[in-house]
């Protein structure tokens, strides 16, 4: 970024005590712990700060990258050369009065999905519970249509409220999103920012759904590398195969480039064994999905998001 535009843009956010902070390091901020500094670090506290901090940077001309809870992403080691805006802030939650049937959750983009999903289980609601170990916020679960044990975010999901690429407020129920495996509109729309989304649940027995919950999260716990950073699932899941499976069948249990490895516990999952680098995590990657197609004829494409 210009010297000239970075001061601009800094004098800009600061004029309106918009909360920023410059040369942010982004491996604290992702579940990999890998990433150089970003050039600008925006903590918008609500969403007129950040339709107001968005503003400034499309004034500017400053790429923005919004982030929850990093936990499917992957930032380059140069970082990134632009503004990294922190999403975590809009976490507002509210349940609409119990009808007989169903009630609905409205939440910031920001919000933990594990936090709604106590909420949803302190209330006696049923619906969630397959969300309920997935690390990421709930802007990143309808971005990517989050799924596990069988459910998926679109099967709960209401509507979606968001600011489109001219920054204006737009709602959009679930049936016009386009979800589908680990994708949504709003991967095609990478302008369109999501402020919060709406899920309806159907009431059920509290404890019968927290033993369900308890139970996913001790599966995740005997199954999954939890010990070691990595940013969950590495790739999605080819047709009529599952990633782990077909790695572990090509002897590529502990495979490792620098820091980086196929977990041994889990071969779906890449680690960081102690400081794997971005380029490290590529390598790795690109090295298994050319061994897995030349072996299998299966293509695996990479879940987690690399950016540069």
């Amino acid at each position: 970024m210009q010297e000239k535009t970075t001061a601009a843009l800094a004098k800009a956010l600061a004029a309106e005590q918009l909360p920023f902070v410059q040369q942010e390091v982004l491996a604290g901020h992702t579940t990999f712990k890998i990433g150089g500094p970003a050039a600008f670090w925006c903590a918008p506290r609500n969403a007129a700060e950040l339709r107001r901090i968005l503003q400034h940077c499309r004034a500017q001309g400053v790429r923005v990258y919004l982030l929850g809870n990093g936990s499917n992403t992957l930032f380059d080691d140069a970082g990134f050369d632009g503004a990294v805006v922190d999403m975590r802030g809009l976490n507002e939650m509210k349940a609409s009065d119990a009808d007989t049937d169903l009630v609905r959750i409205t939440t910031g983009a920001g919000q933990t999905l594990g936090r709604l999903c106590s909420k949803a289980q302190t209330l006696g609601l049923t619906g969630l519970e397959f969300a309920c170990g997935i690390p990421g916020t709930v802007g990143g679960a309808v971005y990517m249509n989050a799924g596990a044990y069988g459910g998926e975010l679109k099967d709960v999901l209401e509507s979606v409220t968001f600011l489109d690429s001219d920054l204006q407020l737009r709602t959009l129920p679930a049936a016009d999103l386009k979800m589908g495996y680990r994708t949504s509109l709003f991967e095609e729309n990478p302008d369109w920012c999501i402020l919060s989304a709406t899920v309806v649940l159907r009431h059920g027995d509290g404890a019968a759904v927290l033993a369900r919950m308890q139970e996913l999260l001790g599966r995740r716990k005997d199954k999954q590398p939890l010990e070691w950073p990595s940013a969950g699932s590495t790739f999605k899941r080819p047709q009529g195969a599952f990633a782990g499976k077909l790695i572990e069948e090509c002897g590529l249990r502990g495979f490792t480039v620098g820091g980086a490895q196929i977990s041994e516990k889990h071969c779906g999952f890449v680690i960081n064994r102690g400081g794997a680098t971005c380029a490290d995590v590529v390598a790795l990657t690109e090295q298994v999905s050319r061994i897995v197609r030349d072996k299998t004829g299966f293509v695996l494409e990479r879940e987690i998001r690399v950016v540069r």
